[in-house]
């Protein structure tokens, strides 16, 4: 395969990984909206539409090792088609996590939220933003924007930290509403673990680009030490 023919086939690639977390905010964003609105109908068409997002990370998986196989890539050409592989399997977690915030939905049936969604969709919406412009990072080998994302991630963890004393608040002022605030403590932690996997596809763009292979960012540990300091 030629030069020029093997970077259209990485272009293409690049293009469906888009397609892929572009699939993948969206059902993040309907997932919560969804809940915020208690429409177990939308929720339904989030937890189904999962499907796609599966089947578009295995066809992204199956154009890679096609190239993998049959061009040997070295060196950069190598760490991106590996580093690809990494990034969409985290797209299709971070999509579970998407649908299992519509099965919460569904599962809560005709329960009311134990409290109007403020923070939760704040949650969504920086993670959101995180993803979108780490991915274009990936796309345009922006090492600069891939190394500054992550520590917005403590954002969403403060925000994650706030909804936990919140519903521990309600908890302790009645006990019979653990199970309606456990459901939005899931919800919540689905959305924490979104957050972190940006991280992740940010380490990969910068393994990529230098080679570098490592943490970027202070550990989840490192920020609820903090918080307890306060």
């Amino acid at each position: 395969m030629p030069r020029e023919t093997f970077e259209a086939e990485i272009q293409r690639v690049k293009d469906d990984v888009l397609v892929l977390g572009s699939m993948v905010e969206q059902a993040l964003l309907d997932s919560v909206e969804a809940l915020k609105k208690r429409d177990i109908t939308a929720a339904e068409k989030v937890f189904a539409e999962d499907k796609a997002i599966n089947k578009k990370r295995f066809e992204i998986e199956s154009q890679l090792m096609i190239l993998i196989a049959t061009q040997q890539p070295m060196a950069r050409d190598l760490r991106l088609l590996a580093s690809t592989l990494e990034i969409v399997s985290e797209l299709e977690r971070m999509g579970d996590y998407a649908k299992g915030i519509a099965n919460i939905n569904i599962r809560m049936g005709d329960a009311p939220l134990l409290k109007p969604l403020i923070d939760v969709p704040r949650m969504a919406e920086k993670g959101v933003d995180m993803l979108h412009r780490a991915l274009t990072a990936f796309v345009n080998s922006d090492v600069e924007t891939a190394r500054m994302i992550p520590v917005e991630d403590d954002e969403v963890d403060a925000l994650y930290n706030q909804v936990y004393r919140e519903l521990m608040t309600f908890v302790i002022q009645d006990p019979k509403s653990i199970e309606r605030a456990n459901w939005l403590l899931w919800v919540s932690h689905n959305l924490e673990r979104f957050a972190d996997r940006v991280t992740n596809i940010c380490e990969r763009t910068i393994f990529i680009v230098t080679g570098e292979m490592g943490e970027i960012k202070s550990t989840d540990d490192e920020f609820w030490r903090k918080q307890n300091e306060k």
